[in-house]
């Protein structure tokens, strides 16, 4: 999973405000491992963190087929 702030519909919205990526990253993309990103999750569902609020401005196979 790449996290890149910029590439995220809700960035500058209300969503922003408690998104985990904005305290994990500074200004750059993110590239979490599959472990990393369950980890995450698993954080969130506790609610220990906030959730990944990343909602891509385009669908990662839309992406690759150009």
């Amino acid at each position: 999973m790449v996290i890149d702030c910029a590439s995220c519909a809700m960035q500058h919205t209300q969503a922003c405000d408690d998104c985990i990526v904005t305290v994990l990253i500074d200004g750059g993309p993110l590239t979490l491992d599959s472990g990393e990103s369950v980890a995450l999750e698993n954080l969130a569902d506790a609610g220990l963190v906030a959730p990944i609020r990343l909602v891509p401005l385009v669908r990662p196979d839309d992406a690759a087929t150009g």
